[in-house]
């Protein structure tokens, strides 16, 4: 029964340290909002910068597999080029090792329950007190992961692995291979960081088993390296249905590590001692070190540190070299799907709030789509040309079930992002962006609608006059001016200036009102048998559905503007 308490307390604590790293995470994430994504977006002006905004941002956010999945999605953006992308992967292996110090301060002799217990009381206070939730949430995450660590050192140490003789012969059996234990164990450190998503519980396992003087330092050093490997497989997974580009930055990042990882098995036990003299450790290849377990884990973590700074050093002056490897491997498609998911095709990121950032640069593509679609339409309107007509109308056709498919997509998406533990802004930012994506749909089944009108006039051969067309041209230059504001508001994402906004209801008046002239003039007109009455229907059909198109194109710019104002 006692075995069987000990077993849970381990599963449990290790548990507790990635629930902990991961509410941590979101809760700075938070914090931070947009601003995460605007440093990595504007501080990669050359390799360097973007070496350090990659460690910055990972050693920030605790999270190397969420700034590697953030970079991916931002190539795939078109925000980062592919060399910028791979300088802040390196940088995010440099920030990654950040972890393993703060699990050298956790397991070390000084006991941390005090300041773990004082600290969640702290982050509960600021949860309930709703003022300064995310910090709280972020306090709490810190709080849980270091409370996992403490937790495992107790337990690690009441099990005593190191007189148990099942467990010492397993491993002294396994690293008696030499150089075949090191690919084993490294081998094994790749399967279980993929397997588990976090390189920092296996990180966690690691220290323990060398601290408890059960596995061989050189050993626990092979399962650090593969674990560098094993945390490359999930932004790989992820980019799988993304852009060419995007998975050139995945595929760069599993490179980088592979490279690292060979060229330090050449000089690996050499590496090895030279880290261990710096903590006065004698090494012997394969046997355990009975020396402090402080010192142990920060052989680890010296390792780990030194490891990847000395593979980014290698590798900084040969980044375009490694580009032009990747796109090697991953040549270009042959032609990129007009409506595939440029964006949120990967799925979700590793926190709410940059899935957030995602959706709205999806929605910005829908906007661009369904505005092309009023070029259409006045292209169409002016041909007399039965097979150019044909060949326009099926691709206003494709446009508006691209339009549609793209909504369900996008609001499937922000649904489940909703799930996730959202800030009381990014929660009001989802219901707005939910309106937005709806409202963009209209604007494609009012072009689809307008299309239709334009083939009844096609095939029934109404002759409108001089005046008519021209003011149907008139209302598509209305229209097709107020579209192109949306798509330029949308593009800045979280944003609308007062002028933006004030000059689209602006545009949306000069619509309403010209639509009313013409409803007007129409009467009269067929009235004085100016034109008979089928033609007036068909014209003033194309009119109210150009106006019905302005509606939902300020509907969509008083969404943002709400959303700028925190109206609700």
């Amino acid at each position: 029964m006692q075995l069987l308490l000990q077993i849970l307390t381990l599963i449990g604590s290790v548990a507790m340290l990635m629930y902990g790293m991961k509410v941590m995470s979101e809760g700075l994430q938070k914090m931070a909002g947009s601003k995460l994504s605007n440093v990595l977006g504007t501080m990669t002006t050359n390799r360097f910068s973007g070496v350090l905004t990659g460690a910055f941002i990972t050693a920030s956010i605790q999270s190397s597999t969420a700034t590697t999945v953030m970079t991916v999605s931002f190539v795939s953006a078109g925000l980062l080029s592919l060399s910028q992308a791979i300088s802040v992967i390196m940088g995010a292996n440099i920030g990654t090792t950040f972890t393993a110090w703060i699990m050298v301060l956790g397991g070390g002799s000084f006991d941390m329950r005090f300041v773990v217990y004082t600290a969640i009381l702290l982050a509960v206070i600021l949860i309930y007190t709703k003022k300064k939730a995310n910090m709280g949430e972020f306090i709490i995450g810190l709080a849980l992961m270091l409370l996992g660590l403490t937790t495992l050192k107790l337990n690690a140490n009441e099990m005593q692995l190191d007189k148990v003789h099942a467990v010492t012969q397993f491993f002294e059996q396994t690293s008696s291979y030499g150089y075949g234990s090191y690919f084993l164990y490294l081998f094994v450190g790749g399967i279980l960081t993929f397997a588990v998503q976090s390189s920092a519980a296996i990180m966690a396992i690691t220290m323990t088993l060398c601290s408890t003087h059960v596995l061989p330092i050189d050993m626990g050093i092979a399962l650090v390296m593969g674990e560098n490997i094993g945390t490359t497989l999930t932004s790989n997974v992820v980019a799988l249905s993304a852009s060419t580009q995007a998975r050139r930055a995945a595929m760069a990042h599993l490179v980088f590590n592979i490279f690292g990882v060979l060229w330090i098995l050449c000089v690996f036990r050499k590496f090895v001692g030279g880290i261990c003299q710096i903590w006065g450790v004698d090494f012997t290849p394969g046997q355990v070190s009975d020396v402090n377990p402080n010192q142990l884990n920060a052989i680890l973590a010296t390792f780990h540190s030194a490891f990847n700074i000395c593979n980014t050093c290698i590798l900084i002056g040969f980044v375009h070299q490694l580009e032009k490897l990747v796109c090697r491997l991953i040549p270009n498609k042959n032609k990129e799907e007009e409506d595939q998911l440029k964006f949120i095709s990967g799925g979700l990121m590793s926190t709410s709030e940059f899935s957030i950032l995602q959706a709205w640069k999806e929605m910005h593509v829908m906007a661009i789509r369904v505005g092309r679609m009023i070029s259409m339409n006045r292209q169409m309107f002016d041909t007399n040309d039965d097979s150019e007509f044909v060949a326009i109308y099926s691709r206003v056709e494709k446009y508006e079930g691209i339009s549609d498919r793209m909504e369900v997509e996008i609001a499937t998406y922000l649904n489940k992002v909703a799930d996730g533990r959202l800030s009381e802004q990014s929660k009001h930012e989802v219901h707005k962006m939910l309106r937005i994506v709806s409202e963009l749909e209209s604007v494609g089944d009012a072009n689809y609608n307008l299309a239709r009108y334009i083939m009844f006039r096609h095939q029934g051969k109404f002759l409108f006059t001089k005046y008519q067309e021209n003011n149907i041209k008139h209302m598509f230059d209305l229209v097709e001016k107020a579209l192109t504001k949306m798509v330029s508001v949308l593009e800045e994402e979280n944003h609308i200036s007062d002028a933006d906004f004030i000059e689209a209801r602006d545009m949306e008046l000069e619509i309403n009102n010209f639509r009313d002239l013409l409803k007007a003039e129409n009467i009269i007109n067929v009235t004085e048998h100016q034109y008979d009455y089928l033609t007036g229907v068909n014209y003033m059909d194309i009119i109210l559905e150009c106006e019905k198109m302005g509606d939902y194109i300020i509907n969509v710019d008083e969404a943002l503007n709400d959303r700028k104002f925190g109206k609700m």
